[in-house]
């Protein structure tokens, strides 16, 4: 069998652990595993928590307040305001040159809308609004979608599916399980309801830095990718079109993604924490 890279390692002199040994059982047949520091602390966790709390608190502001007529600069005034009077750091503000503290996707833009004062929200649209939040150097990311007034049955359809994947993805990650199951469980619900799945963007770790290992794919095979062990932290985000899964970033901003078909996007993401019982949201 072809080994995978060794990354589960017992410092010398360090006394073997329970986990250590179900980790390195795996390991040993072959299987991709996680390095033990992407192992969160009790520490770590509660203050990805307590990140998370604040990050929950902005997409509620966020949910209490959208409404038609509202610009996506308007969105990211509020996201940062409060942020900042939490004692928070919006994480997208200035990370890798992206201006803002929110990501803004409205219809077919899947992510990574960039707020402005000219996307002005009308009745029937359907946005995605994407927060992260750092607090005392930990982070927590999630997204949610609105929906503008009353839209179209498939975009209300699309937007329903979208929070069932996420659903779904959430039930199939296990302790002892695999990547690829999430993905799986996502893909096959998705292709169910007539929608795909975008294939050039995932989850990943995250925590105590804005994206760490793994890389969370939204289709894939049970039994694959690396191993889910309790203490990892990661997101899962599924973005889910209504055509084509085929997408382009748009040329002039070079960050805002869109659907190749340029038809309806939609996406759900919560911060999650692998337990021995499976999946703990951070972010509600």
């Amino acid at each position: 069998m072809k080994r995978n890279k060794i990354n589960w390692r017992v410092p010398k002199g360090m006394e073997i652990t329970d986990l250590d040994r179900k980790v390195l059982y795996y390991q040993d047949r072959g299987h991709l595993v996680p390095t033990r520091e992407l192992i969160k602390t009790p520490e770590q966790i509660e203050g990805i928590r307590r990140s998370g709390i604040i990050n929950t608190g902005v997409l509620d502001l966020v949910e209490k307040e959208i409404h038609a007529g509202m610009s996506t600069l308007e969105i990211d005034k509020l996201v940062y305001d409060y942020t900042i009077s939490h004692g928070g750091i919006p994480a997208t503000l200035g990370y890798e040159g992206f201006p803002k503290s929110c990501c803004t996707s409205i219809n077919e833009v899947v992510c990574h809308g960039i707020p402005n004062e000219f996307d002005i929200l009308e009745e029937g649209d359907i946005i995605n609004v994407d927060c992260t939040t750092i607090l005392d150097g930990y982070y927590a990311d999630a997204s949610r979608m609105f929906i503008i007034g009353k839209t179209t049955p498939k975009k209300e359809k699309l937007v329903q599916v979208a929070r069932e994947c996420l659903e779904i993805g959430m039930e199939a990650a296990k302790p002892f399980g695999f990547i690829g199951d999430i993905g799986h469980a996502i893909e096959k619900h998705a292709k169910k309801n007539g929608f795909s799945v975008v294939r050039d963007l995932c989850g990943h770790g995250v925590g105590v830095e804005f994206h760490e290992e793994p890389d969370v794919e939204h289709f894939g095979k049970k039994g694959t990718g690396m191993l889910l062990v309790p203490g990892m932290v990661f997101t899962i985000e599924p973005m889910i079109n209504a055509g084509t899964w085929e997408v382009f970033i748009d040329e002039e901003d070079g960050w805002t993604v869109v659907t190749e078909d340029e038809l309806p996007s939609a996406q759900w993401e919560h911060t999650f924490l692998m337990t021995e019982n499976g999946l703990e949201i951070l972010t509600h």
